[in-house]
């Protein structure tokens, strides 16, 4: 039985005669919310779906929980800012923060509407509740005082779910309830007196502020987490709400949570689903929309269609983990989709097939599985025009219309532009000599007999790839018939082939490509019949080399600072002592992606491997850096740069027009080598 339907069962079995059943979802709006936030609400989505298809009455309830307290200043604020002036706000409801990109009302409504508007893309309609204006409109007032009447009850509660024990002091003094303060906006108050009826307390701020406070009267508080859940499970009557698997924990939120329902609220616990957190694929670390390294939906959609998205959650059962890929798993997951829709449309879709597509089509829109690794391979052929396009794929007889892969291309576009640039496929403008050389004769053959084939014309689809895989047969009869090495050859040619038109060992399906693209455009690449002194395009290879040469072979002129950095105190021989400088080997150095400057470089120190990243991708090629030695302090403490930690720092020279040398060993200096 598909997952959901099995919650939809539990729910009903817990209360067959209620009316109407509640799923809730909720978030706070502490910044931009991630797609990790979203599984909260696929998870009640899809079991709001299976209540439905079971005949029952239901609705969606989703909680802002913008009453929430500002912890930490989003990154993606304070860059947007330029500076730290949001961290006064550290205390206040995100509700009353002004929007600090200055389009909306507060804080809170600016990260609210950008996710509703991501939201209406996959056609989920929700109820919303904003907590700030439910409490402050006294909704809760009630429930605030009740659990003020029961404080020490929910202190017990709170104290058995801890590994600490607390003292009678803290019990005496523990109050459920936040009071903002009219002074300086936030709950940084303490109560230090409450009446018998626990209606009216007295309390102090931090800022200095002091007050007496009315709860029948008076609503700008909020209970505690712990105890603010189970009280809105009360109030909205809800019957089922998920949650990541930290509330899911033994002792979690959940845990104290149920028993605060039971014990004080007298409300039995709605059935709770904890679900495992998303993955960015190559990302590290839990997704938080605090952090700033945040994988919005809005994002996402630029990549995924929306029933892809919903297609991965609905597919997962909570408690199993799986990534949204910014690689090209990518293309894996549009081809398995494909296939499951394809299966869906034919009818040939089993059960539980059937439940995760209905969960994941979205009303209004028509799907057609054009395959999307096409859209990626072909799409620069024809410089992603669309119209182009519906033409090539006439020409290899998978007539898909515009209108069936148009929005699908401008993902595909964008995912090859911003995700995977070196996944480009660009048709070199110059013969590949250099790629040549390294070719036997037999090899040579190959090539030469398939740009005789091309170039006579009038093969079809079909043919071309039935020839391509003929030559090596005819150039290597004494491969033919054993199958082990007639691969090895075939593979070779591929390979050969790749380099010589696209520069690389692998690329699309080669026969296709060759037949999709207008084959003037690559005949001459595979044309090496003028002697490589006579041919125009050696001998510019040549020349780039034997300048850069020469440059090399001239002497540099001394050059000075203008003006000399002024000296730095003066250390003792121990102080010196702590740097753990090494010669250490690159071996890989890679530009890092959404950023001029950064590039992760991978080291061997002597030890092992080490990676570290340096701000030197707009001075150096990779090429200039790859087996080279260089000068690293190894022991410096990590520090993150994106995604990546940087273990250490290379060693380089500034000079005043801002450029920079790094400071290569020596040639035969052993890696590992101290520097001292």
């Amino acid at each position: 039985m598909y997952w959901a339907d099995k919650l939809a069962e539990e729910i009903i079995r817990r209360k067959p005669d209620k009316e109407e059943y509640v799923c809730a979802a909720g978030i706070s709006p502490s910044g931009s919310v991630h797609i990790g936030n979203f599984r909260d609400i696929a998870t009640s989505y899809f079991v709001y779906r299976a209540l439905l298809k079971k005949g029952k009455k239901a609705k969606l309830l989703f909680s802002w929980d913008e009453f929430d307290r500002l912890r930490k200043v989003p990154k993606n604020v304070s860059d947007y800012l330029g500076n730290n002036s949001y961290e006064k706000y550290i205390g206040y409801p995100y509700a009353d923060i002004p929007d600090p990109f200055g389009k909306d009302e507060s804080y809170a409504a600016h990260f609210e509407k950008e996710f509703m508007q991501s939201l209406k893309k996959f056609g989920i309609e929700m109820e919303y509740h904003y907590q700030a204006k439910e409490y402050r409109s006294g909704r809760y007032a009630k429930y605030v005082i009740f659990a003020l009447q029961n404080r020490k009850k929910i202190f017990d509660i709170l104290d058995r779910h801890r590994t600490q024990d607390a003292t009678e002091e803290e019990r005496e003094n523990y109050y459920p309830v936040s009071i903002f303060c009219p002074h300086c906006g936030k709950d940084s108050t303490k109560i230090v007196s409450l009446s018998d009826d626990c209606t009216k307390a007295h309390y102090v701020c931090e800022c200095g502020h002091e007050g007496d406070y009315d709860f029948t009267k008076d609503f700008n508080c909020k209970l505690q987490w712990k105890v603010d859940w189970p009280m809105r499970w009360l109030a909205e009557g809800v019957d089922f709400e998920p949650g990541g698997k930290d509330h899911a924990s033994k002792n979690g939120s959940y845990d104290t949570a149920k028993d605060i329902s039971r014990e004080v609220f007298g409300y039995e616990p709605p059935l709770f689903q904890g679900y495992e957190f998303i993955g960015i694929k190559g990302s590290v670390g839990k997704m938080s929309g605090s952090s700033g390294l945040n994988m919005t939906p809005e994002f996402l959609l630029k990549l995924y269609q929306p029933e892809l998205i919903l297609w991965l959650y609905a597919k997962t059962e909570p408690l199993k983990a799986f990534d949204f890929c910014l690689s090209d798993e990518i293309l894996r997951q549009y081809f398995e989709f494909g296939k499951m829709l394809k299966a869906y449309n034919d009818g040939t879709a089993d059960e539980n097939t059937r439940r995760i597509m209905e969960n994941c089509l979205i009303e209004g829109r028509k799907l057609v599985p054009v395959p999307m690794s096409q859209l990626v391979d072909l799409g620069s052929v024809v410089n992603f025009n669309p119209e182009m396009m519906e033409k090539l794929f006439e020409k290899i007889g998978t007539p898909y219309k515009k209108e069936d892969f148009e929005e699908l291309f401008e993902k595909a576009k964008f995912w090859l532009k911003t995700c995977s640039p070196d996944s480009e496929y660009k048709i070199l403008e110059k013969r590949n000599w250099k790629y040549w050389r390294t070719m036997d004769e037999q090899e040579r053959e190959c090539v030469r007999q398939l740009k005789e084939y091309i170039a006579a014309g009038g093969y079809t689809l079909d043919s071309l790839q039935s020839e391509l895989y003929a030559i090596p047969k005819r150039v290597y009869p004494d491969k033919a018939e054993d199958k082990n090495a007639l691969k090895e050859v075939q593979s070779k040619f591929f390979k050969d082939v790749y380099n010589l038109i696209l520069a690389r060992d692998k690329g699309p399906r080669l026969y296709l490509y060759l037949f999709a693209v207008d084959a003037q455009r690559y005949l001459k690449l595979l044309d090496f019949s003028l002697p490589e002194e006579q041919d125009p395009d050696a001998k510019e290879e040549e020349a780039p080399a034997a300048a850069a040469a020469e440059e090399k072979r001239q002497p540099v002129a001394d050059t000075y600072v203008a003006e000399a950095a002024p000296w730095k105190g003066q250390i003792e021989p121990e102080d010196f002592a702590k740097c753990d400088i090494r010669v250490c080997k690159i071996l890989s150095a890679k530009p890092m992606r959404k950023t001029n400057k950064l590039m992760k470089i991978t080291l061997h120190d002597g030890a092992g491997e080490r990676v570290i990243v340096s701000s030197i991708a707009d001075q150096y090629e990779p090429e200039q850096l790859i087996g080279k030695k260089i000068v690293v302090l190894i022991n410096l403490k990590p520090h993150k740069f994106g995604n990546e930690y940087s273990n250490g720092m290379l060693l380089a020279s500034g000079n005043s027009d801002g450029t920079c040398r790094v400071l290569f060993a020596a040639e035969d200096a052993e890696i590992g080598s101290l520097v001292h």
